[in-house]
């Protein structure tokens, strides 16, 4: 994921990674239906050596028989990463796995249903909501903090997901997610954000210079001034004629020259 100049480039790039993730996870998700294999078994199992796989495993992994699971994270996934990818263009690769990986090993560490495994793309987005609102708060910058807002607006129980509310939900993954998100914003809160450029800045980069109109709109004022001391002068019958005369040492050095020729 590397920076480049044009804006459209970066937009591009942004809904070509968001989309990798997002087909991966139906990929995957359409494996499931294909061989009589226990997916599950990759998921994020608490405080055990078989369960360390679901570090890696687990954001892929989505219910077999519950289509509405991988549909509800396929959109605030797409649309975080892609705001990821295009603000933070130069550490997007970073960010994403560290809240990838953080995501899993603290759920691994920390959760209380032993017995249970976890799986699911849902806490790596509440990690990703964690990290690009804090970011947007951190430098106070709109549009991270508006992308966010959208997201747990159309993702309505987003905020209730940290909660143990609802039997078979990993609450536990949302919880520690949002804290992963929160503290890769923090770590991340010097680097530059990617803002919408403007279109001279568009055209600076592209070697189009733009023109003067600072000195046009200067000439066209002085022109303007002059044209209506003219009209002035004219309405009070006033007629100005300027003679010019010649130079007498340059008329006098022509006249020598003159006569030397003679």
């Amino acid at each position: 994921m590397n920076k480049k100049s044009d804006p459209f480039g970066s937009i591009t790039e942004s809904i070509f990674y968001a989309s990798i993730v997002v087909i991966a996870m139906w990929l995957v998700y359409w494996a499931e239906h294909l061989y009589r294999f226990p997916f599950h078994q990759y998921g994020v199992l608490p405080r055990s050596v078989e369960g360390l796989k679901g570090i890696l495993f687990m954001p892929l992994l989505h219910a077999k028989n519950d289509i509405n699971h991988i549909i509800n994270n396929s959109f605030p996934t797409f649309v975080l990463l892609a705001a990821i990818v295009y603000f933070y263009r130069d550490v997007a690769l970073k960010v994403f796995l560290l809240l990838w990986f953080g995501t899993g090993l603290l759920l691994w560490a920390y959760a209380q249903n032993v017995g249970a495994y976890h799986i699911g793309m849902s806490g790596v987005v509440y990690a990703m909501v964690g990290f690009v609102f804090t970011s947007g708060v951190l430098r106070k910058y709109l549009p991270l903090q508006a992308i966010s807002l959208f997201v747990v607006f159309v993702y309505g129980n987003l905020v209730w997901g940290i909660f143990p509310m609802k039997n078979g939900v990993s609450w536990e993954g949302h919880f520690m997610g949002l804290i992963v998100g929160v503290i890769v914003a923090f770590g991340y809160r010097r680097e530059s954000v990617q803002r919408p450029k403007f279109q001279y800045e568009i055209e600076k980069e592209m070697g189009i210079e733009p023109p003067d109109l600072e000195g046009i709109y200067n000439e066209r004022v002085r022109i303007l001034q002059l044209e209506e001391e003219e009209r002035q002068r004219q309405q009070s019958g006033h007629v100005i004629v300027y003679h010019y005369l010649p130079d007498q040492k340059a008329t006098q050095q022509n006249d020598n020259d003159e006569q030397l020729l003679q």
